[in-house]
């Protein structure tokens, strides 16, 4: 997580290659944007945890490993703008870009990431936005995750924002095959071969049929019990 000062220092020491001087000037009132998704991910943040709380008062367990947050720095969000040819400004950044503001939840089991996801955008002061479901059709690297934007609002002291945020749902399983493509993709920049690319396809499928036989050895001890 970016502390406000990490955010400061983006802005004035490293500033984005080829802006504009007026565009450079307008990134300053980035403050506003990054106190604005931070408090947004802490709303959704004390969703999760009361429902993570109320599964183990319940049913004595815990569906939710841990959980990752995260707002986009201003040169990610930059560039990002510049990638689509958009306009490089605080407006174009809130109505274009749904995951300025980033949250991630590890589950134990894959009927755990559909619960989670349903109870929390199935909330009366959350919008669901947009639901992508990458476990039932996974992207051609072989990616899994459940993706939702969710818009919540923000309360400050003057008016209240209704904020997007992206939530990915996976299990650990998935986040750890994607944490390490993630990497292996780094170090090999775009040139990664054909063979490698099948291989980590090959991994991700081989990950996902243990998630279901888990799924699977969870579901007969809940039986059982």
């Amino acid at each position: 997580m970016h502390s406000q000062d990490n955010f400061f220092s983006q802005l004035s020491g490293n500033p984005p290659e080829n802006i504009p001087e007026e565009i450079k000037e307008q990134l300053k009132g980035f403050q506003d944007i990054y106190i604005t998704y931070q408090s947004a991910i802490k709303e959704i943040g004390t969703k999760i945890e009361i429902l993570n709380d109320e599964f183990q008062a319940k049913q004595k367990r815990n569906p939710i490993e841990h959980i990752k947050s995260r707002v986009k720095s201003t040169k990610s969000i930059v560039k990002k703008l510049q990638r689509k040819g958009l306009p490089v400004t605080l407006d174009s950044a809130r109505e274009n870009l749904t995951d300025i503001a980033g949250i991630r939840i590890i589950c134990s089991f894959i009927d755990d990431i559909y619960i989670i996801a349903d109870l929390l955008s199935g909330q009366d002061d959350i919008v669901l936005v947009e639901k992508i479901d990458y476990i039932q059709k996974p992207k051609p690297s072989g990616y899994r995750s459940l993706h939702l934007i969710l818009q919540v609002p923000v309360f400050f002291s003057d008016h209240t924002e209704h904020v997007k945020v992206e939530v990915q749902i996976r299990t650990i399983a998935m986040d750890f095959w994607a944490s390490l493509e993630h990497k292996l993709h780094y170090k090999g920049s775009e040139n990664v071969p054909d063979s490698i690319s099948e291989e980590l396809r090959e991994c991700a499928d081989i990950i996902a049929e243990t998630d279901r036989k888990m799924q699977n050895i969870h579901n007969r001890l809940e039986e059982i019990n």
